[in-house]
């Protein structure tokens, strides 16, 4: 059974690494949460080493930038990975070809931008889905749009036999008060109607593994029994962490705040009754991270 802790300070001590959710962890999507913030730098003040990894489709920069305009500063982390890194060098690679149709919005434009640390990347092309060798998908056209609404263009697709990469693999996230769907919404429908998606974050291994990596070049490699990872997302931050065989930390009160009845805290039996539906086992629990 989970251990319900009251502040982040109560385990710190035990990890010298957090892998740290972005989005409903530290922000929701239009600001950050203040005490997320303290625990954050309080927690490097004290000598540990945060890393952000998040399913942001898009590269680390564009991100570092979105998230000091939601008032997440530079002294609450040590370094940032996104699955959009990690999907942008598949992409590269030439994992679904040359030719791909971008299911996306224009500020993802950005996944695009040229990728020097590959070694002969492949030229890509953005075009109509009928001359695609590929799709790429960083999110929904309409975020707020039903995911059924591509049925028809995706059965065409599947016809065509382009395979997906989903360059965020979260299914819904909440901006404020609204819950908008994500890529991964998108490649669970395109899986099911018979096609093929690949993904590259949480709960996937590649962006662990780059994870690891952007951690040793910071001269701070520790072993998995000395990394924590927080994030409130019961079908990403927790599997992936229970897959590297990593402890976690379950923020209750962002996606799952409403099952878990979380209000400074979850109330423990809701809880119990949500982890067992959902089949994960994170190590801790808390209601907001602080």
């Amino acid at each position: 059974m989970t251990q319900i802790i009251e502040r982040l300070e109560d385990i710190s001590a035990n990890y010298d690494v957090l892998l740290v959710d972005l989005w409903g962890c530290v922000h929701n999507g239009v600001t950050a949460f203040p005490d997320a913030v303290a625990a954050l730098q309080g927690y490097r003040a004290r000598g540990g080493t945060v890393a952000l990894l998040t399913n942001a489709p898009r590269a680390r920069g564009p991100v570092a930038d979105q998230i000091a305009r939601l008032n997440v500063p530079d002294d609450a982390w040590d370094t940032l990975v996104t699955s959009g890194d990690s999907a942008r060098a598949a992409m590269f690679r030439g994992l679904v070809g040359k030719k791909v149709w971008f299911i996306g919005q224009d500020h993802d434009l950005t996944f695009f931008d040229p990728l020097s640390v590959i070694e002969d990347p492949v030229d890509i092309t953005r075009v109509p889905m009928e001359e695609a060798e590929g799709i790429i998908c960083t999110g929904p056209f309409d975020p707020l749009a039903d995911p059924s609404e591509m049925r028809g263009a995706f059965l065409y697709a599947k016809q065509k036999g382009l395979e997906m990469i989903c360059a965020n693999p979260d299914i819904v996230v909440d901006r404020g008060e609204t819950r908008e769907w994500c890529a991964g919404a998108l490649a669970e429908l395109y899986k099911e109607m018979g096609g093929t998606a690949h993904y590259f974050g949480k709960p996937h291994p590649p962006i662990y593994d780059l994870a690891y990596r952007r951690i040793a070049e910071l001269g701070k490699p520790v072993e998995k029994d000395r990394m924590l990872a927080i994030g409130d997302g019961a079908l990403t931050d927790i599997p992936g962490a229970m897959g590297e065989g990593i402890d976690s930390l379950f923020i209750s009160g962002g996606l799952a705040a409403a099952e878990t009845r979380t209000e400074a805290q979850p109330d423990p039996d809701a809880l119990g009754a949500y982890l067992s539906a959902q089949q994960i086992a994170p190590t801790y629990t808390i209601g907001l991270l602080r």
